[in-house]
């Protein structure tokens, strides 16, 4: 029994100094080779941010997520393709355990505030409050010497 090639994620970011037209030919070279020799799952564009540090004195990126399963000799090219080409300023191949969730989408994420508030905070503190009752019912009911 042969078992199912693994999942990467390949994370990409791109000097935004280089015109769009060549950003564009690495990210389409990227994803033909995956094409060629593996199995293209997803490509999400995550748009320009901000790097956490310096690099090479640039202090932004384009981020590119590219999804696919691939073999060693996949991983093997790509590493030797993306390491030579000048405008990549780092790239991450990462192989994902089975069961990962889906990367977020952070395109709807809007720009570099990650965080999304939405409903389930509000559920949550009415949920804490809700427990808070609880547990101060179960204090009364022992300091009175009922069993809880």
């Amino acid at each position: 029994m042969t078992l199912p090639a693994p999942t990467y994620d390949l994370v990409l970011l791109l000097d935004l100094q280089t015109e769009e037209a060549t950003r564009a030919k690495i990210v389409a070279d990227a994803r033909a080779a995956i094409e060629a020799q593996g199995e293209f799952l997803r490509h999400d564009e995550w748009g320009e941010r901000p790097l956490a540090y310096p690099i090479d004195h640039k202090t932004g990126a384009e981020y590119h997520l590219l999804q696919f399963h691939a073999t060693a000799e996949l991983l093997e090219t790509l590493n030797r393709t993306l390491r030579i080409t000048d405008e990549v300023v780092r790239f991450r191949v990462i192989k994902l355990a089975p069961g990962t969730p889906q990367a977020p989408d952070m395109q709807a994420a809007g720009g570099t505030d990650r965080r999304i508030e939405t409903e389930p905070v509000a559920v949550v503190e009415v949920e804490v409050a809700a427990v808070a009752e609880v547990a101060a019912a179960a204090v009364a009911e022992v300091a009175a010497g009922e069993p809880a």
